[in-house]
């Protein structure tokens, strides 16, 4: 594959408009919001315009409550805007991991919401009309026996909780899932599928300001005080409210001390290529499903709207963004569609996500009034759509659901800011050793 004349790269140091991605560049229009001026008041304050923060805000707006959003830089600015794409469900852990850690109680009842967000996502769609690209199907590809018994086993417990949109598929119709003959088979969950993330999180933005919500860009929050009424303050002002919810995620930044030691930022990466053709993409990819593999280094890839095919990737523990990040993801193109090799790729980005150490969401207090959302460890689309209504129904007074998640301890990674990346990368090597010997 070739790099096109005109780089189109991410602007790493760009602070107040979307990197450039090929999610910006095929973003509906949109209007830029103004920056917090002045003081204001709302029910609700929310810290951050993805979709933990607008997924919240549109719960509680539907509530009737009065809600502000305080933005950095841009609606899906960060992580929300430029992921996969991917409605995968379920958590990065398994469902047996969960129960023996967490007991059987926690592990039914997390199972048994771990369908919910990709839920929320489609009837938000339909509600309110969102263009987004949405596409049903997703597919978990296998490259060992081991891998087929843990997705035979995943949709055994899928199937307990009342997923019936289930299919384990041989090698012969993995193929028609990806043409590639990598795959000896896999799982199909037709509850999955796949989105524009900007474009999802835009639309939602919009349906909230339809509800009387507010979004305050280019707003970063510089401090906040907890207190009765806690405070929400920026360069141009502040925000007071009855409740605060922070949702910054790996881009919070310093505002909240409390939470960056909870969580390790992960970069992971993607290309588009040029736009391909029908025949083409309908050839890589029959179905239209998005695809990701079982190893703990995963790829994952689809077909966009316009067909192209994004591909990602090349996940690094310390949330770098590499110099050059087509070097990380061609070869792994071309050994999966060698029939690409030549074609140019025409965006490459970095996706920051919060990785926790148990790699379960995290979400809590920092007092009665501040509630935080963060920790879906490479699982975002979904699980951000599902604990924002789960805030909002915890603020609303209702949490028995919102407790299953905020009970699970979570704890600061070994070694402090100086260790945990070097700690982390080398269980993610001994993990990939063992995949590529087979164990």
């Amino acid at each position: 594959m070739t790099q096109p004349a005109r780089a189109m790269q991410p602007e790493a140091n760009s602070k107040t408009d979307y990197v450039r991605t090929y999610y910006a560049h095929s973003a509906n229009p949109a209007t830029a919001r103004p920056a917090l001026a002045g003081d204001v008041t709302a029910d609700v304050c929310v810290l951050g315009a993805g979709f933990s923060g607008i997924s919240t805000a549109l719960h509680l707006a539907e509530k009737g409550l009065k809600v502000v959003v305080l933005e950095a830089v841009r609606v899906g600015w960060g992580a929300s805007g430029r992921n996969g794409g991917q409605i995968i469900n379920g958590y990065s852990r398994d469902y047996d991991t969960i129960l023996g850690r967490y007991g059987e109680a926690t592990a039914k009842a997390l199972l048994n919401m771990s369908f919910e967000g990709g839920d929320i996502i489609r009837e938000r769609i339909a509600k309110y009309n969102i263009k987004c690209d949405h596409k049903a199907g997703a597919f978990f590809a296998a490259f060992t026996d081991s891998q087929m018994k843990f997705l035979e086993r995943r949709r055994e417990v899928w199937e307990s909780a009342g997923n019936k949109d289930l299919e384990m598929l041989d090698k012969a119709k993995a193929r028609e899932v990806s043409a590639t003959g990598l795959y000896i088979g896999g799982l199909l969950d037709k509850r999955g599928g796949h989105i524009h993330p900007l474009n999802l999180t835009l639309g939602q933005a919009a349906a909230l300001e339809s509800l009387g919500g507010k979004i305050y860009e280019q707003s970063r929050v510089t401090r906040i005080e907890k207190g009765k009424r806690p405070v929400a303050y920026t360069e141009g002002g502040k925000v007071t409210a009855d409740i605060l919810v922070v949702c910054g995620n790996a881009y919070i930044g310093d505002a909240v001390p409390e939470l960056p030691s909870k969580f390790m930022s992960v970069s992971s990466q993607i290309v588009t290529t040029e736009v391909l053709g029908a025949e083409i993409t309908d050839g890589l990819m029959p179905k239209g499903y998005c695809l990701e593999d079982c190893n703990f280094l995963l790829d994952y890839y689809r077909i966009t709207g316009d067909k192209r095919l994004l591909f990602g990737g090349g996940v690094i523990y310390s949330g770098a963004e590499p110099k050059d990040i087509q070097r990380r993801l061609v070869p792994h193109i071309e050994r999966t569609f060698p029939s690409l090799k030549g074609k140019k790729i025409d965006f490459a980005w970095s996706c920051n996500f919060a990785l926790t150490l148990t790699r379960m969401p995290h979400i809590g207090r920092l007092s009665d009034s501040v509630y935080f959302i963060h920790g879906d460890s490479g699982h975002g689309v979904t699980t951000c759509h599902l604990l924002g209504r789960l805030t909002a129904e915890a603020i609303k007074g209702q949490l028995s659901r919102y407790d299953v998640f905020a009970s699970m301890r979570n704890y600061p990674f070994p070694g402090g800011r100086a260790f945990r990346v070097p700690l982390t990368a080398l269980g993610a090597w001994y993990y990939g050793m063992r995949e590529k010997l087979g164990i």
